[in-house]
């Protein structure tokens, strides 16, 4: 998996409008002559492994293009089989396993030449005001932390740490990105020292996106590959931004309760309770501005230090 920060360089603009509608082209799959297979783009410029979060977005792309709009995602579960590269566009093989009375569902194998390097299975609900009256609704809430407003951007960190920064890193962070990030726990972002596997960061797009709810799922799916799993890394005071550990997903399951704007803040709230055997394990909670939980997330994946 690449690490999300580079994941996000859409394009060179320094125009925020460019940069998001960059990240809209980058996924939205096109569909192929055949039955229910779609190409994903590759990001521009790219190089390396592709980001995690990408291809989930993308998978999920394709299974909503085959299922009615009144039957919204609720779940999905995938595994990462092989590093994607790229160099390549990603071909996703979509099969209809169920449509039925109120669910369907999906599964989706993402290729790249002859390898298939990426499976998911995603669940569809219909919705129905008929039974609201008998829906049990409740939801945990939302952690105490500082708004996004009264928190430090990636620029004002770039520019109170630029002295504690490879150069490396500085370049990448100094580009445009699609998604802007805003750590509640500042000093975690550099990772330097140990510190609870608990981390809290402001997202969304940098642009107004699209009235498409479809659309936003799939954002929120590319973000939900963010800033996880690297929580499992926070006990040990090293970061595979650093170079300090290698970090690769193994697996990702994403459950939507609700609707939400991704082009609006959105609370990512993310803990690990365990790592052993050279694999970390986390879990994350999305939660709008006003507080309303609208996904979760668990992830485990590689995490080693580097010898």
């Amino acid at each position: 998996m690449l690490h999300p920060l580079s994941s996000t360089l859409m394009s060179d603009s320094n125009d925020p409008a460019a940069t998001a509608a960059g990240l809209v082209r980058l996924l939205t799959v096109q569909p192929e002559a055949g039955a229910d297979l779609f190409t994903g783009p590759r990001k521009p410029g790219g190089v390396g492994r592709v980001f995690g979060g990408q291809i989930v977005a993308q998978a999920l792309a394709a299974a909503q293009a085959t299922v009615a709009a009144d039957r919204p995602v609720h779940s999905l579960h995938a595994y990462f089989l092989r590093p994607g590269s790229e160099d390549a566009d990603t071909r996703y093989t979509v099969m209809r396993d169920l449509d039925g009375g109120n669910f369907a569902n999906r599964r989706v194998v993402a290729s790249q030449g002859d390898a298939p390097i990426f499976t998911m299975t995603a669940s569809f609900h219909r919705r129905s005001e008929a039974g609201e009256g008998l829906a049990l609704q409740h939801g945990l809430p939302m952690p105490s932390v500082p708004s996004p407003d009264d928190l430090p951007s990636e620029a004002d960190l770039l520019t109170i740490y630029a002295d504690r920064l490879s150069e490396q890193r500085r370049a990448l962070l100094s580009r445009p990105r699609a998604i802007e990030m805003r750590p509640a726990e500042p000093l975690n972002w550099l990772r330097e020292t140990p510190a609870e596997p608990v981390a809290h960061t402001w997202l969304r797009c940098v642009a107004p996106m699209p009235d498409d709810p479809a659309l936003h799922r799939a954002v929120i799916a590319y973000v939900s590959d963010m800033t996880l799993l690297g929580t499992s890394l926070l006990p040990h005071g090293i970061s595979g931004k650093a170079g300090s550990a290698q970090v690769a997903s193994l697996d990702h399951v994403l459950w939507f309760h609700a609707d939400a704007r991704a082009d609006q803040w959105l609370l990512y709230a993310c803990d690990s309770p365990w790592a052993g055997n050279m694999r970390g394990f986390s879990r994350g909670r999305i939660f709008t501005q006003d507080g309303r939980l609208v996904a979760e997330t668990a992830q485990e994946g590689l995490v080693r230090r580097r010898a």
